[in-house]
């Protein structure tokens, strides 16, 4: 495994991204575990795993940011 400054940028936002994204799971766990789910939202819950899991990630925290002009 590489230290901090061997990473490139793009190897340490991935980092801190799933790091972020586990610890939220942690915190907020699923508050809707349990509840039935529409079949429409059931199938973009699936495909979104899917595209996750194939490596594609969502849009970059910059490009949301400067969309919702909080950046």
């Amino acid at each position: 495994m590489a230290t901090v400054a061997e990473m490139t940028k793009d190897e340490f936002r991935e980092m801190i991204e799933t790091i972020v994204e586990q610890k939220l799971l942690e915190v907020l766990g699923e508050p809707d575990e349990g509840l039935p789910i529409r079949k429409v939202v059931g199938d973009r819950l699936l495909h979104q795993k899917q595209v996750v899991t194939s490596g594609e990630r969502g849009e970059l925290l910059e490009n949301v940011t400067q969309r919702l002009g909080l950046g």
